[in-house]
């Protein structure tokens, strides 16, 4: 490549805050500072959640292909989440330590580690840091006492912010009746129209239907910065306050953590979809009232970018626990699904598009991904002896064979127009299949192109997508004597007995493959909703 060609494609973001893709450049140069919404540890992950962290992973290695360095936060939410999204109900933690008969440290400590075990099955980066939500509330407590005497009341339940207090709430919603009623209160309003204003929001916005009809609340939409115990019952995690013993609020947490580790205005916020209803919108509050921040000043809102996927769907609606029975990567596993197969299924849609979760669409993924081990895998059978480069961007503009330049900069194109991975992927299997160019400069540009696409198709082998199911009858070895059995039925022209042999195995879930140096796969069936 000449010295004048470069990756010149400038990264375009989507900006939930202005529902618009603008260019993105980083506060300081060259870095990129990124805070996502981590887990609540009372239960597994489900295929829904961990989609917000393929789509950040993607985020995050677009950067890197850019030449940022990332310091990277995710948060773990070890109390303070209640069972409603909004502020109703029991802490989440609580709840499970109740019902499992179970210390909510060791609740949290279990789900934390099955947590961190999904991030290294999906191939997702480890971020910078992981941030606890305990080891912080003395700074919660300290930020609460800041902005309690202007944003905060009390009542028996805790204390409470006063959304109205700041400016433009509800705006990363799209409430625009909530903001201009807001407005209209600036100018001298009256607090019954807010609340009407809110309330037919509220109406409009599945999440925000969610409110705590807490007693005493001046407006439907306030929410616990500090939730007190009740005097006759003791929480397994509660702390001394200013305001009694009790518990941060949710929302709390993240603007505090956030603030700790990078600071504010940091770059992007990440979180699903259903966080830009209630929990982010709370976040923004807090920063305001924190920072001091008025109308003059409507860009502070803690982070410049808030970015969100959107939903993972089955046929009866978005995947949640709440609905009494989900799908994990765990469970995918036990079917014999290797995980990376779900990063390439979500990779397959557009992160701020809804993507369908079912069975079939599992295994075309599966299908997709082993064709992509299988065509990477006979590069390298080529390149055997040939040491070919990292996929540094600089030795590709330097080194890259001239008719694979333009796959180099569609890529390019892709991944910066706002993470448009679909577009990306057929670029990726028309460098694997492109002819008549040397092998070594082939599996440079796809290992570049996998860096940014993180499905390890540089290490990764056919035969390690060869999961045996959990409910598999029969073991790999068990299988690999009936095919040497089947073998010698051929070779004496046994083709009944060859037959039977094949049919029995198909039957215990192998699916038999002549002619294939693997000879065997596991058959794959997923039960829908499983």
């Amino acid at each position: 490549m000449s010295d004048d060609q470069h990756i010149t494609a400038p990264l375009r973001l989507f900006n939930s805050l202005t529902r618009a893709i603008e260019p993105f450049a980083p506060i300081e140069d060259s870095h990129a500072r990124i805070y996502s919404c981590g887990p609540t540890v009372y239960n597994y992950a489900h295929l829904g959640n961990l989609r917000a962290y393929v789509f950040t992973d993607t985020l995050r290695r677009t950067l890197l292909w850019k030449g940022l360095s990332v310091t990277h936060i995710i948060n773990i939410t070890d109390v303070g989440h209640l069972t409603s999204d909004a502020d109703a109900g029991d802490d989440k933690m609580e709840a499970a330590a109740r019902a499992s008969a179970q210390s909510i440290w060791d609740i949290a400590a279990h789900y934390t580690q099955a947590f961190k075990q999904n991030i290294a099955d999906l191939n997702i980066l480890s971020p910078s840091e992981w941030t606890v939500a305990t080891d912080y509330v003395p700074q919660m407590i300290e930020f609460a006492q800041k902005i309690a005497p202007t944003h905060c009341y009390e009542l028996d339940t805790g204390l409470y912010f006063d959304v109205s207090t700041v400016p433009n709430y509800g705006g990363l919603a799209g409430n625009e009746e909530f903001k201009s009623a807001f407005r209209t209160k600036s100018a001298g309003g009256n607090i019954s129209d807010i609340n009407a204003a809110a309330d037919h929001a509220a109406d409009r916005a599945a999440a925000a239907a969610r409110i705590d009809p807490v007693a005493g609340k001046r407006n439907s939409q306030d929410f616990a910065i500090w939730r007190k115990s009740p005097p006759s019952e003791q929480r397994q995690m509660e702390w001394d306050s200013p305001w009694g013993k009790g518990a941060p609020g949710w929302h709390l947490e993240c603007s505090v953590m956030s603030q700790a580790r990078l600071g504010h205005p940091f770059d992007i916020h990440t979180g699903g979809i259903d966080h830009r209803e209630i929990h982010h919108p709370n976040e923004i509050a807090q920063n305001q009232a924190y920072c001091g921040c008025t109308d003059a000043e409507p860009g502070f809102t803690g982070a410049r970018w808030w970015m969100h996927n959107n939903f993972l769907v089955d046929r009866s609606g978005k995947m949640s626990k709440s609905k009494g029975g989900f799908t994990t990567l765990f469970s995918l596993i036990d079917a014999g699904v290797h995980p990376l197969a779900y990063r390439l299924l979500c990779l397959g849609a557009h992160y701020r598009s809804e993507l369908e979760f079912s069975a079939d669409g599992v295994a075309a993924a599966l299908t997709r991904l082993k064709r992509l081990v299988m065509g990477v895998e006979g590069l390298k059978a080529r390149a055997e002896g040939v040491t070919w480069q990292s996929p540094r961007l600089d030795y590709l503009r330097a080194n890259l064979h001239p008719k694979l330049v333009p796959l180099l900069e569609q890529f390019d194109a892709a991944i910066a127009d706002d993470l448009m991975t679909p577009r990306a992927l057929p670029l990726l299997e028309e460098a694997i299949a492109i002819k008549k160019i040397p092998v070594d400069e082939k599996l440079c540009l796809i290992a570049a192109f996998d860096a940014a696409l993180g499905l390890n198709l540089v290490t990764l082998g056919r035969a390690d997508l060869r999961l045996q199911p959990k409910d598999a009858a029969i073991t790999p070895d068990a299988i690999e004597a009936e095919l040497e059995r089947r073998a010698a039925a051929r070779a004496d022209k046994d083709f009944a007995l060859s037959d039977e042999i094949r049919d029995a195995l198909i039957a215990q879930g192998v699916d038999v493959m002549d002619g294939d140096p693997l000879r065997w796969d596991w058959r794959l069936t997923l039960a829908q909703g499983s």
